[in-house]
């Protein structure tokens, strides 16, 4: 799919701008272009990227046949940025991320946008220009910090999500550790490493933006992209911080994990301690390696079974007694 929003000063904002009039629109300084190509192969982006707009093959190349980690590259007349979108399915209980990528091409007065799969932060975006034409009139660098703007507030509520997953599993590791809690806690360190991996260069791109003198970037809104990078250095610090939690959640599931196995060791231990003595007593009776050479019968008779009865029943009673004293269980 594409299309396209296309201001100018003297006429309103038209978000169904035909493509036979990009050429048109881009001789007009006052005007702003916006063309968003989702989901549309390279045969019908390319063209219009190479004869409408003049972008070099090797940035056509990046934004439609490679995948980058977040960069910005200047091309003189346009500004060929890589953002990545950050998304989760929840699949089995636990949250897997969705890594998204979206080019950005940044004109004096156009924005191209180019990603594979329709992404909230773009939609949201296009709607909140077609409801208030104030967010294009300050200039394609506004419009950028905009659509950059929603798309990092969209990580909030995904942070939020996995803070509280963090505190079920911790609660789950003390009452009722299982193999799934094992699972989703190693599902959640992944996804934090996936997040600091975007996070990370992005932040990098916005400390650009904001401090790099670029021509297609007015200084007057630097500032407007420094706020937007001490959102990633929270972010990215936020990130840090849920990953230690869930590094100390897999250190306290092992501890419990040992714990309860010492207990069942233990309860075996004893369990074996105290039926060693009643094994020998009666295998030590019961061997018939030798006939008596003589008649036993007192070793058979009621007293002598009452007395091994005794036995048998008083030695284990009285090593659990010593066990105790000695604190072992």
């Amino acid at each position: 799919m594409i299309r396209a929003l296309y201001y100018s000063p003297d006429s309103p904002l038209d978000a169904e701008f035909p493509l036979e009039k990009f050429a048109s629109a881009l001789q007009n300084p006052k005007g702003l272009l916006w063309v968003d190509f989702t989901g549309e192969p390279p045969a019908v982006c390319e063209p219009l990227m190479r004869d409408v707009f003049g972008f070099h093959p090797l940035a056509i190349d990046d934004a439609l046949q490679e995948t980058h980690i977040p960069k910005v590259d200047d091309w003189g007349d346009y500004l060929y940025i890589v953002l990545n979108v950050l998304a989760f399915r929840e699949e089995n209980g636990g949250l897997t991320p969705v890594i998204q990528e979206l080019d950005v091409f940044l004109g004096q007065n156009y924005i191209v946008t180019h990603h594979d799969e329709p992404l909230g932060p773009i939609d949201e975006t296009w709607a909140a220009c077609q409801r208030d034409p104030r967010h294009v009139q300050n200039g394609a660098d506004h419009l950028l910090y905009r659509l950059i703007d929603t798309l990092v507030t969209a990580y909030m509520p995904l942070v939020e999500q996995i803070d509280r997953s963090i505190d079920e599993l911790e609660d789950q590791v003390f009452s009722k550790p299982t193999p799934e809690t094992l699972e989703r806690l190693f599902t959640l360190k992944r996804t934090l490493l996936a997040m600091r991996r975007i996070i990370a260069p992005q932040r990098e791109v916005l400390n650009k933006l904001a401090r790099d003198d670029y021509r297609m970037i007015d200084p007057r809104d630097r500032i407007f992209f420094r706020d937007i990078y001490d959102h990633l250095v929270r972010l990215h610090d936020l990130n840090e911080s849920m990953r230690d939690l869930v590094g100390g959640a897999l250190d306290m599931y092992l501890s419990v994990i040992n714990n309860r196995m010492n207990e069942v060791m233990k309860t075996l231990t004893v369990i074996t301690s105290l039926f060693m003595p009643i094994s020998f007593v009666a295998g030590f009776f019961g061997m018939n390696f030798f006939a008596p050479a003589v008649q036993m019968t007192r070793w058979t008779d009621q007293t002598a079974f009452i007395v091994m009865l005794l036995i048998t029943l008083l030695v284990p009673i009285s090593m659990y007694i010593w066990m105790r004293r000695r604190t072992w269980v």
